[in-house]
Formats: C-alpha cells, structure tokens, sequence
C-alpha cells in the first residue's frame, strides 16, 4: 500500500467523521439521547470498515452494518402515556442506520453519495421543524385520514382473522358493537 493512498483513505475517514458528525448534531439540538459524538464514533467506525471493504473484505461492511441495527435497536423503547403507550427512539435509530451506511460509503471513496445521503437525511429529520417543509410532514395531515387500525363502517367487529379488533386475544376487543376500544383511535374524546 502506498503512502498517497494511505492519505486518501485518511481523507475519507475524515469525511465520514464529518458528515456523521452534522448528522449527529441535529440530533443532540433535537434533545435525542445519542448525539454528535455518537454519531461521529459510527461515523469513523463505518469509514474504517468501508476502508477495509475497498481494500479486499466487502463482507465486513455488512457485519458493520448488523452491529449498527443493534445499537439502533437499543434506542428504541415503548414509553406509556396516559392510557396508551408510545414508542420513542425510532428516528435517532433510523438516523444511526443512515449514518452507518454514510460512514461506509465515505470510507469506499464515493465521497458524492454520503454527501447526498447526508443532506437527505437532514432534509427528513428536519421536515417537522422548518416552516416551509411542515406541509410535507404526515403528522399535519393525519387527523384528515382514517386510522388503519380503526374498523371501517358497516364492517362486523369480529371478522375472525386474529389480531383484528374483535378477535379474541386483541388489545382493542370489548365485546360490544360500536366501539373499538383500541390505543390506536385518536379520534376519540
């Protein structure tokens, strides 16, 4: 290996240190538990294996990248809130995902494509909090649409299939007609 192409991968590992890094500052501003530091660490990890992949071992980028879906897997709990429960974390694991893949593409030299999938990710982390791009989040229109766990109307309650709302063994099943009684109705006083 020579000494320019020992520069080059540091470069690269610089930029998926970086770009990482930006991805993981707007998750800290954001209040989510893992941060720019965090991120960054993936991020360099992700470009040493991508460096490593480049050079003769592509199957270590997908060991890396199983590692990563657990540490994303740590993040995400079920929290309860009032009678219903909540699950948090899932868009600080998406983002570890997306930074592990960032991290690896830099770290392979295509240095275009983590650039690109840097400033998309951002883009969909930061649609809810930027005024203009709020129209293209689905939580401002979800009030406007039936709930997929909702029954529709005029269909039986029990329709036989397990998990549906009438069916026994459901969280939402109370016996009688007219009511779902699922945590998912958001509808409801």
């Amino acid at each position: 290996m020579s000494l320019a192409l020992s520069g080059a991968d540091a470069g690269h590992l610089a930029v998926a240190a970086g770009l990482t890094y930006a991805l993981g500052f707007e998750r800290a501003v954001r209040g989510a538990p893992a941060g720019d530091r965090v991120f960054a660490l993936i991020g360099a990890g992700s470009g040493v294996v991508g460096i490593i992949g480049a050079h003769g071992a592509p199957n270590a980028v997908a060991g890396a990248i199983t590692g990563i879906g657990f540490i994303g897997g740590g993040m995400v709990f079920r929290q309860a809130i009032g009678r219903g429960q909540v699950v948090v974390g899932l868009n600080t694991a998406a983002a570890i995902f997306a930074a592990a893949a960032i991290g690896a593409a830099a770290g392979q030299g295509r240095l275009l494509v983590a650039a690109a999938a840097t400033l998309l990710t951002a883009f969909v982390l930061e649609i809810r909090h930027v005024r203009v791009l709020n129209m293209l989040d689905g939580r401002r229109w979800a009030g406007r649409f039936r709930d997929d766990e909702a029954p529709l109307p005029g269909d039986p309650e029990d329709s036989g299939s397990p998990g549906s709302p009438g069916s026994p063994g459901s969280l939402g099943s109370s016996g009688s007609s007219g009511s779902s009684g699922s945590l998912g109705s958001s509808g409801d006083p």
